[in-house]
């Protein structure tokens, strides 16, 4: 069977294949803890639950628009303005199937062949193979611990190209849990209009950040940048709504046209019963988020001291989404459980035959030393999960 080109060239997503076999080994009836999923393990809220029910008893199960219903872009304008201090017109929003959807969309529509996308590493899994999808190039910017993972002015200015087109920005960062400063946003936002750079910046975590940190859009940093920048954000974190599959994002009206052309050619409209749960979401009360996001804080302290007594691993505790992101390279070159540790892929392969533990390794985020670990799952998963691989990895002396 002959193939594109352009798909067999993707790498499957590192996240899913893990989650896939620690699933199916679930089902053999291993007891397997997971540190895998991006999924927050709450329930949806009843009250966004209801409004769902109520939409399909009041008969709303029909087509909307392509680009999603005017009353749910209503609603999101409502909360850029609240949240970000954003003014958006209903013709600058678009509404997707997730904000992994949207993502595609905005590479689909910027990228020319050979047009060169900044990608600050670590990254999400899939901003490589959707910008690959679109002919584009990822052009990879390393990042360090020292600091705190967040891409600076100079690092983006050595990899500038006649070709280069747009920067991917995450804040909060999958996997890192970075959070942009405002400072450091503002020299970003200065250097993309400089160059005229459009700045992709995916928010999804916006609502998860800690210890007082906070989050600011870039495009609240002036009328230029609002117009380059595409702001993409969801309910799937912010309010444990992952399989609702709604995600929107909001930008230069023309970008947002050509977007839901293409998706108008591709899937049409977002689920209409999922449109008017997440109105309510957007419009309802937050406390089942702060709530969430209390709980979050709380586990990802313990699990961040947990990960700091094992014996070769390391860890700062992240500001931001429900990851910690673990240095692995003490454990190089040690046999354990009779393998001899080379790469991040090892020690998670170990851990999940042996401690039947699932964690991600750090390769398909562009870090290979590193593995990580998703603190949405119970306290007393972590406490678990966390003692499991202490035996087989040992603890510091």
């Amino acid at each position: 069977m002959q193939l594109s080109e352009r798909v067999k060239s993707l790498l499957p997503s590192p996240t899913l294949a893990i989650d896939s076999k620690a699933k199916k080994m679930k089902s053999e009836g291993v007891d397997i803890i997971g540190f895998g999923a991006g999924e927050p393990d709450f329930d949806t809220p009843d009250y966004i639950k209801e409004a769902a029910i109520n939409a399909i008893r009041e008969g709303y199960t029909k087509y909307t628009p392509a680009s999603g219903s005017q009353e749910l872009k209503e609603a999101i304008c409502e909360k850029l303005k609240r949240d970000n201090g954003l003014e958006y017109d209903v013709s600058e929003v678009i509404v997707s199937c997730g904000a992994k959807h949207v993502l595609y969309n905005v590479f689909q529509a910027i990228c020319n062949d050979g047009d060169e996308v900044i990608l600050p590493a670590p990254y999400w899994v899939s901003y490589t193979e959707q910008i690959k999808l679109a002919g584009g190039v990822p052009v990879i910017v390393e990042t360090t611990r020292e600091n705190g993972f967040k891409v600076m002015v100079s690092h983006i200015e050595a990899a500038l190209t006649k070709r280069t087109k747009a920067i991917v920005l995450n804040n909060p960062c999958n996997p890192t849990g970075a959070v942009y400063d405002k400072d450091t946003l503002q020299a970003l936002a200065e250097l993309a209009v400089s160059k005229g750079l459009f700045v992709i910046s995916d928010e999804i975590y916006e609502k998860l950040v800690y210890d007082g940190e906070k989050h600011f859009s870039i495009a609240s940093f002036g009328p230029e940048i609002r117009d380059l920048t595409v702001t993409i954000n969801g309910v799937s974190k912010s309010n444990s709504m992952t399989g609702w599959r709604i995600g929107y994002a909001a930008g230069h009206r023309s970008l947002i046209k050509a977007m839901s052309n293409l998706q108008s050619h591709s899937t049409s409209n977002p689920n209409s019963i999922a449109q008017k749960a997440t109105i309510a979401a957007l419009r309802g009360p937050e406390e089942a988020v702060e709530e969430m996001r209390e709980k979050f804080s709380q586990r990802r302290d313990r699990l961040a001291e947990l990960i700091n007594t094992l014996d070769g691993v390391s860890c700062d505790k992240p500001m931001g989404a429900f990851y910690v992101f673990a240095d692995i390279s003490g454990l190089y070159g040690r046999e354990i459980a009779g393998r001899k540790i080379r790469s991040s892929d090892d020690i998670c392969d170990v851990l999940l035959e042996t401690a039947k533990v699932a964690v991600v390794p750090g390769s398909g985020f562009g870090a290979p030393n590193y593995i990580r670990f998703s603190y949405s799952t119970s306290m007393e998963s972590i406490e678990e999960g966390m003692k499991r691989i202490a035996q087989v990895i040992g603890v510091r002396k």
